[in-house]
């Protein structure tokens, strides 16, 4: 008894009178009454030793390893001795214990409030009822949507970026303090007026580190004047890729050429008089079917990108341009930013195969001769490789190709075993800009062929190597005293985008400066970003903004 009395929630409190065990139901029973002999009113707060009566209450409790816990408890009603109270009679009241009207300890709720803090309403419950303190989702939720909101310290440098409710559709704002890396306030929209009233209701922010989106400049100017502004070092880089991409865009067809001749450098020399054996596989040729229809496409974009160019010089915005044309207002604008018509670039993945990992063993059997595709199907399965035997052809339709073999011209091949080359992948608008972003020390050897390859095939390719690779030795050595030379060699480029991007820059001159001054950044910003998502799906979409800030600032 000694230790079951140790083990109750208040034990000088409290004293046990009995205890019963159901081993059925994996329960056990304490039978308690309070020992108090005096109480305070609730609302005169008067002292009393009158009893009036006594009675019971049940209280649910932390289980005791693998049995739950039920108190049966006997309190105390007392009369309220102050004849000017309202108050005649009431309950004895058991703060550490238990709040009024409540059916669990203060120690379960607790841990029923930190288990739907740190799971949500579906995983708690689940989880609950595995530790033998049972409790609905619906009862979890409730739980923390009566939580009062956590206070917000005064914070000095604070973080603004967005995220996504529902992606492309709806979006909210997100406010970290940069100095002790903890989130501080999640707001329902990205709009310019909600983070001014939200700075104007908390003062004292000295520098807004922001990505460069209009409604953010707008909203730190007008809910915080005096606060200095620093743009996301991150953010300049991501804009440096997007106009890296569009000019390689407009020079596809010399990227083409880079690429030819870089797979003209790279090909194995064919011995005279045999055919080579296999190394690197080429894409696969496309049926002139596909070249005709490919060329119709493109025909027909075409014409919509003249048309667009047409109606905008009459004068018609950009939502008519797109209803009459029948095209996304997105299409309208991105055709308007491109003053030559932006043409496609090839998929990345475009010759890749499920059979790649064993290409291997495919080019052995290859090149011993073995050139039936029914054949090496059947080595394939016995490799254990889950595949089709249409796959299997298409990849021999490729050997032959990459052979210089017709369809059904079959020729014996030296037996040199050969060794297979890592397949290069196609050179796109988006992996030449990442290119000039990945820092010197980690780029290979290819990776350095293609630049010189892309320099020495265009000018304007030239160009834009240079002034991107500057821009990011520039930003991410922090070099202040450079941004102003390159704002001016930008702003006389005959590349429109960078011409384009160096006016938004000077718009935002300040706020990038200080970029390139202050140690400041968004990196925390994005990872609390991350923690929300994860918070967000766990709860799949059903989360309001509260429950949201409640777990997401309550867990941080």
């Amino acid at each position: 008894m000694d230790l079951l009395q140790l083990l109750l929630p208040s034990p000088n409190t409290f004293h046990l009178e009995s205890w019963t065990l159901d081993a059925a139901h994996h329960q056990i029973v304490l039978r308690v009454s309070s020992t108090q002999r005096v109480a305070c009113c609730p609302l005169c707060h008067c002292l009393t030793q009158r009893i009036h009566s006594r009675y019971e209450r049940i209280l649910k409790d932390l289980p005791w390893a693998s049995f739950g816990l039920t108190i049966q408890l006997q309190v105390h009603k007392f009369f309220c001795l102050n004849r000017g109270c309202p108050r005649r009679i009431f309950t004895e009241r058991l703060a550490q214990v238990a709040i009024p009207w409540a059916r669990q300890t203060v120690r379960l709720s607790g841990l029923l409030r930190a288990l739907g803090l740190a799971l949500g309403g579906a995983a708690a419950a689940r989880l609950s009822e595995q530790i033998h303190c049972h409790s609905s989702r619906n009862t979890l939720l409730r739980t923390l949507a009566k939580l009062p909101f956590a206070p917000i310290s005064p914070a000095k440098i604070v973080g603004v970026d967005d995220f996504a409710f529902r992606k492309g559709q709806h979006y909210g704002t997100i406010l970290v303090d940069l100095e002790q890396h903890q989130p501080i306030a999640l707001l329902p929209d990205r709009k310019a007026a909600t983070l001014a009233k939200w700075l104007v209701t908390h003062p004292g922010v000295q520098v807004i580190s922001r990505d460069r989106a209009a409604a953010y400049k707008q909203g730190a100017s007008q809910g915080a004047p005096t606060a200095m502004q620093v743009v996301d070092r991150f953010h300049l880089l991501q804009n440096l890729t997007e106009v890296l991409t569009e000019v390689f865009q407009q020079q596809s067809q010399a990227i083409k050429a880079a690429q030819a001749s870089l797979d003209a450098v790279s090909s194995p020399s064919a011995t005279v008089g045999s055919t080579p054996p296999v190394g690197v596989l080429p894409p696969p040729e496309r049926e002139p079917a596909d070249e005709v229809h490919a060329q119709q496409v493109r025909a027909r974009r075409f014409a919509t990108y003249q048309q667009v160019w047409q109606l905008y010089q009459q004068g018609k915005p950009q939502k008519t341009i797109a209803q009459q044309l029948g095209i996304g207002v997105k299409t309208v604008y991105r055709y308007l930013h491109r003053p030559t018509f932006p043409e496609w670039s090839e998929r990345q993945d475009r010759g890749r195969s499920a059979l790649d990992p064993f290409q291997e063993r495919i080019l052995k059997r290859w090149n011993q001769g073995c050139h039936e595709g029914k054949q090496i199907y059947q080595d394939l399965l016995s490799w254990g490789c889950p595949t089709s035997y249409s796959s299997v052809a298409r990849y021999c339709r490729r050997l032959r190709q990459a052979q210089g073999l017709s369809k059904r011209q079959h020729r014996a091949v030296p037996g040199v075993t050969p060794l297979p080359e890592v397949q290069r992948r196609p050179l796109t608008p988006r992996k030449a800009a990442w290119l000039i972003l990945t820092r010197a020390e980690h780029r290979q050897a290819n990776d350095e062929h293609c630049l010189s390859a892309l320099q020495a095939h265009s000018s304007a390719l030239s160009e834009a190597i240079t002034l991107g690779q500057t821009f990011v030795e520039m930003v991410r050595n922090r070099q202040s005293q450079s941004l102003d030379p390159w704002l001016t060699q930008s702003s006389t480029s005959t590349l429109g985008a960078f011409v384009r991007f160096a006016k938004g820059l000077r718009e935002d001159y300040d706020a990038v400066k200080a970029a390139l001054d202050f140690p400041w950044s968004n990196g925390p910003v994005e990872g609390q970003i991350n923690r929300l998502k994860m918070l967000k799906r766990q709860m799949y979409g059903q989360a309001g903004l509260p429950l949201l800030t409640q777990r997401f600032l309550r867990t941080a």
